[in-house]
């Protein structure tokens, strides 16, 4: 029986990640963890611990303690809020994988381990236009260096000490169910709430900022297709190139009109506009889509039919 714990559950991925892990091994097999209180349905529906990734003694312990197979690491520090505070974000991001790492080295029972990279790992030399997956890779960012230094890590831990560890480089993720969380790309999600909200939104990026972007159940299907494939045809432990569709803020504008006229826009760069000018327009995930059996579902449209819908549900229960 697989018992898997999930860190930073109560983040952006975590939040609906555990809901899908619960479904496929059962409520009492998926441990969330976080060093924040978790929203109420995670609670309730299994079992949830407050625990810091960063301490490895005690995440040492938890994991001996229940017999963890499986650990799905998803705490970070996000771009945005990273360039604030540069060398504590290093600090979080890095020492937190190595963590993870030691103890799936360590705890025979631990055959498996996810870690979330990030299309930051490209940088202003990398081609824009479909990314490959093998390319330069030369981050401006804190976040960005990290996740390129831990994807060298996890490879590094792969063929060093056997431990099977895998990745996705995620885009953009669009999520109504948690608000976002310090990234550069939040503005995808942002501007849905203000949608509802105001009908009016003033956005960070400018308007022809062009970035892949992916629905957020898409990206968990992505997630869990990855972790089911067995170990000898998992071909990149560094991490997996995948998207599902490429927009900027002027096209989502025009797809949140369709169904609220009077929305409007605005846009007042920010030292965001920097970073998303570093990252690729288009990513060319082919390597995912073949090794992994998985393909996107949502496009620019289906995703702002579900998001309009879902968001103004989620803020009229919070009345």
């Amino acid at each position: 029986m697989e018992k898997i714990l999930v860190i930073g559950a109560a983040g952006q991925i975590g939040s609906e990640l555990i809901l899908e892990l619960r479904k496929q091994y059962g409520n009492a097999n998926v441990f969330a963890s976080d060093i924040k209180d978790a929203p109420a349905y995670i609670k309730e529906s299994g079992p949830f611990q407050m625990l810091d990734v960063m301490d490895e003694r005690h995440l040492i312990h938890f994991v001996i303690r229940n017999k963890i197979t499986q650990i799905y690491h998803l705490a970070a520090v996000l771009s945005g809020n990273a360039e604030k505070l540069p060398l504590q974000a290093w600090s979080i991001n890095m020492n937190s994988l190595i963590n993870v790492l030691e103890v799936a080295r360590m705890v025979e029972d631990v055959h498996k381990v996810f870690w979330p990279s990030s299309i930051a790992v490209f940088g202003p030399s990398t081609p824009k236009e479909d990314t490959p997956q093998v390319t330069i890779m030369e981050p401006t960012t804190v976040y960005g260096i990290s996740k390129m230094a831990g994807e060298r890590w996890c490879d590094y831990y792969f063929n060093r000490y056997g431990v099977d560890v895998r990745s996705i480089r995620y885009p953009g993720l669009i999520s109504y169910k948690t608000e976002p969380g310090g990234g550069t790309t939040d503005y995808a999600v942002e501007i849905y709430f203000e949608a509802i909200r105001k009908g009016f939104y003033e956005c960070f990026l400018g308007e022809n900022t062009r970035l892949p972007m992916m629905f957020m159940p898409d990206a968990i299907e992505a997630t869990v297709a990855l972790m089911e494939v067995p170990r000898d045809e998992v071909y990149f432990h560094t991490g997996y190139n995948i998207t599902g569709f490429d927009t900027t803020p002027a096209e989502m504008t025009k797809s949140i009109q369709k169904h609220i006229p009077g929305f409007s826009i605005s846009y007042k760069t920010d030292f965001r506009q920097e970073i998303a000018d570093s990252w690729p327009d288009t990513i060319d995930d082919h390597y995912a889509r073949s090794h992994n059996h998985w393909k996107s579902k949502y496009d620019l449209e289906a995703t702002t039919r579900i998001m309009l819908e879902e968001v103004k549900k989620k803020l009229r229960r919070e009345v």
